[in-house]
């Protein structure tokens, strides 16, 4: 009886140390299961969420500036039309944006003062002609000492006179566009003609119809597109990344996917008070659409560096850090935080060097993620 007893009691101990035993492994296991960053995923489902593994690969990236600013024209290209010698406008067909063409009419100019001139012309034109023949004639005379040296000197002197009055007057003629060779009293004009010294348009008309301008009044402005530049906002912070040459795309904010390849010509040394420096830039192919003024943003690309690299799906983003799935085992997937740097064309490079041998989750990333998180809050 005795005996019976203590087996009894001796089993009922064995039965409560094997009950401890067995919560303390399943809420060890539990445990394990909480802090496990590890996804097992089947075949069927790697198929339905389109799982797909690669290994890094090594990509060169450039680093990039993102800056902004404005187009702009340097002064020799930028030409202020005037009439050096005033007048009423009489014709002009200029608008502003309107394209011309090098040699083309740009407008005419009336005013009496372009007669007067003309006539003055062609009035000592035939005066030289005539102080000519008589200072010859004089010196032929004097030669004989049949007229005095005085005589000689006037008629000398009147000569002289008239051929300097008729070459400023021929200077004044070509200032407004006349031709003073075919000049005849059978040709003269009370107007003159402007016309577009290269292709170009037009960026500002200030003048109308029948207006009357003053040589110091400027009619038009226009732009000569050969050299049109753009010219960015760099922070000083930037500047040793900067250097003639350097490659840069630029698009406007209305239509950022139209792209504009330009080149860094020369970089600015003027610190300005914002803390940004001038950098300018040349077209390599100048759109007529641009006009000066007009704002634009730009990407300058810096020089490539080689790096390991997956496509930006792979890298999944949670609580702030970043992370990639590696593949453990045939279907075993652990999530593994990642350092990040540079991104270009699709691909981010990795800080991670220990990742190069390893196969990498790039593509179905975040549903692995929404996967592990559900496993997390059932446990």
């Amino acid at each position: 009886m005795i005996f019976m007893n203590y087996y009894i009691i001796v089993s009922l101990l064995l039965l409560i140390l094997s009950c401890n035993n067995s919560n303390s492994s399943t809420q060890e296991n539990k445990k394990t299961n909480d802090n496990s960053q590890t996804l097992v995923v089947t075949p069927e489902q790697q198929k339905t969420i389109g799982l797909r593994v690669a290994r890094p690969e090594l990509r060169s990236l450039a680093q990039t500036i993102r800056v902004s600013g404005m187009i702009d024209v340097p002064p020799q290209n930028l030409v202020s039309v005037s009439v050096p010698l005033g007048g009423y406008l009489r014709q002009t067909k200029l608008l502003t944006g309107m394209h011309i063409r090098k040699g083309e009419l740009i407008a005419e100019i009336e005013d009496a003062q372009y007669i007067q001139l003309q006539e003055d012309y062609l009035t000592v034109k035939a005066k030289l002609a005539a102080a000519e023949t008589e200072y010859y004639r004089q010196r032929d005379l004097n030669a004989s000492k049949a007229s005095s040296d005085k005589a000689l000197q006037q008629a000398q002197a009147e000569y002289h006179s008239l051929r300097v009055r008729l070459s400023a007057l021929s200077e004044k003629l070509k200032l407004i566009n006349i031709d003073p060779r075919s000049l005849s009293e059978q040709n003269l004009s009370r107007s003159i003609r402007l016309y577009a010294p290269f292709n170009g348009f037009v960026s500002k008309v200030y003048v109308n119809m029948g207006k009357y301008v003053n040589p110091s009044d400027v009619l038009f402005e226009l732009v000569n597109p050969d050299n049109v530049l753009l010219r960015l906002r760099v922070f000083e912070k930037d500047l040793p990344l900067l250097s003639a040459g350097q490659k840069l795309v630029a698009f406007t904010n209305a239509h950022p996917k139209k792209q504009y390849n330009c080149e860094v010509i020369f970089v600015n040394r003027d610190v300005g008070t914002d803390r940004t420096v001038d950098v300018h830039c040349r077209f390599l192919e100048y759109d007529p659409s641009l006009l000066p003024g007009m704002y634009m943003n730009a990407v300058v690309e810096l020089e490539s560096m080689s790096s390991l690299c997956v496509p930006e799906q792979a890298v999944v983003t949670f609580e702030g850090k970043n992370y990639v799935f590696v593949a453990s085992g045939p279907q075993k997937f652990e999530i593994t935080e990642i350092s990040t740097g540079l991104k270009e064309n699709g691909y981010i490079s990795l800080n991670n060097a220990m990742l190069q041998d390893k196969d990498v989750v790039v593509e179905g990333s975040y549903t692995l993620l929404m996967m592990l998180k559900n496993k997390s809050d059932e446990n």
